[in-house]
């Protein structure tokens, strides 16, 4: 199979993170607005091309003050840079249904490579298939700098981000393709 794509059904997709705060703790988020596409340009699922865009605005810890903070230029400043953005260079496959995607996180304005873990969960037809995967960033490294040194020690927010991502796609038709 050659120049299929499937665009992420986001009804049955997720986006999440998981930063530590306080040292103790670990706080839980999503971004509720994305899409995406996968593009396999050779016989081979590693043969694909990965683009994501995720709205920053949509960003959702279930506590409105924390997305506030979060929205403003401490953080994602989602007035200069409203999306984050991926693009893979290339995917491999590292064992059966594990692959490794290498590509470029565009996060406030910076874009630095990361590798994503991915799992394919399986696959319905030729109409749908899915992914698990997972990848950890350093925030400072896209500029998110924000952070408050606690009296007990340590900081209020961790660096490091992980990244959670459960992905469902759909097969997009050739006339929809042709007319892209």
């Amino acid at each position: 199979m050659t120049n299929q794509t499937w665009k992420i059904d986001v009804a049955h997709s997720s986006v999440g993170f998981t930063v530590r705060h306080m040292v103790v703790a670990k706080v839980h988020g999503r971004f509720k607005t994305f899409e995406g596409s996968l593009t396999q340009t050779g016989p081979e699922l590693a043969d694909s091309l990965v683009e994501v865009k995720i709205d920053a605005s949509s960003i959702d810890t279930q506590v409105e003050a924390r997305d506030n903070h979060l929205r403003s230029e401490d953080f994602f400043d989602v007035a200069s840079f409203p999306t984050l953005e991926f693009r893979s260079k290339r995917m491999e496959n590292v064992r059966g249904d594990r692959y490794r995607m290498i590509g470029d996180l565009t996060m406030h304005g910076v874009t630095k490579e990361v590798e994503i873990d991915a799992e394919l969960l399986g696959r319905i037809g030729d109409d749908r298939i899915a992914f698990s995967g997972s990848t950890k960033v350093e925030r400072s490294d896209f500029g998110l700098n924000w952070n408050k040194a606690l009296e007990t020690g340590g900081l209020m927010v961790s660096d490091k981000v992980e990244i959670n991502l459960e992905v469902q796609l759909l097969k997009v038709a050739k006339e929809e393709e042709a007319a892209a």
